[in-house]
């Protein structure tokens, strides 16, 4: 049952994987980064378990969903500075995206694993295919347009000074935490065509996302910098 969950949550996540790189087929990443970013992203879900089970001890109803989400959105901003992103492998602004997603995904693959190994443990298969099937179209990507939105605003300052690359991407993480927000307060009463609403909304952001993903492969290196 666990080889089972942990199949069902990291065969959609790998899909995902597979699909962004051929986005950066140009000047791809080391595949050990991307290999080591995953893992990391897998590793932010041990890390998180327990500090959601204290957030229980101190909140509840919207303000507990809050503090799960902001603790979420900021571990896997913080596995990406520790692992990736001070390496010199990034080295254009398309980079920070890839690695923010890379990393979504292996935290994506780890949770669904345990949201499908939940009903398989009881004997529900129906319901853990159920899990993974909604889980592969709602939640992983959700977490890919989260982390990418941070990825993104990274980028749009990456040849700029220190301090506007640490105001784009705290508003970044501010926009990730507002979507992940958005997204699971609205899920929670969902039902029919709403529920489907809340998907909608989700597909049209990854559409968004790419979108910036190819506006971000135009951005070149100042002049002032190639001369200095």
């Amino acid at each position: 049952m666990i080889f089972l969950a942990l199949t069902g949550g990291l065969v959609p996540a790998l899909f995902w994987l597979w699909f962004l790189l051929r986005e950066d087929r140009v000047h791809p990443e080391p595949r050990s980064l991307i290999a080591t970013s995953f893992i990391a992203g897998m590793a932010v879900v041990l890390l998180v378990l327990p500090l959601q089970q204290f957030a229980m001890e101190r909140f509840s109803g919207d303000d507990l969903m809050l503090s799960w989400i902001i603790i979420e959105e900021i571990l896997k901003y913080s596995a990406a500075l520790i692992v990736v992103l001070w390496s010199k492998a990034v080295d254009e602004p398309i980079d920070a995206i890839i690695y923010m997603i890379a990393i979504a995904l292996g935290f994506s693959a780890l949770e669904n694993a345990l949201f499908i190994f939940s009903p398989l443990a009881s004997g529900n298969v129906v319901e853990s295919i159920l899990t993974g099937h909604f889980r592969f179209i709602g939640a992983t990507l959700l977490h890919i347009l989260s982390s990418g939105t941070v990825g993104a605003m990274m980028a749009f300052a990456f040849y700029k000074g220190t301090y506007a690359r640490v105001i784009y991407a705290t508003i970044g993480l501010c926009i990730a935490i507002a979507l992940h927000a958005l997204f699971n307060f609205s899920i929670m009463n969902a039902h029919g065509e709403t529920l489907l609403s809340v998907f909608m909304f989700v597909w049209f952001g990854i559409i968004m996302l790419f979108l910036v993903f190819e506006k971000v492969k135009r951005i070149q290196r100042p002049r002032n910098s190639l001369t200095s």
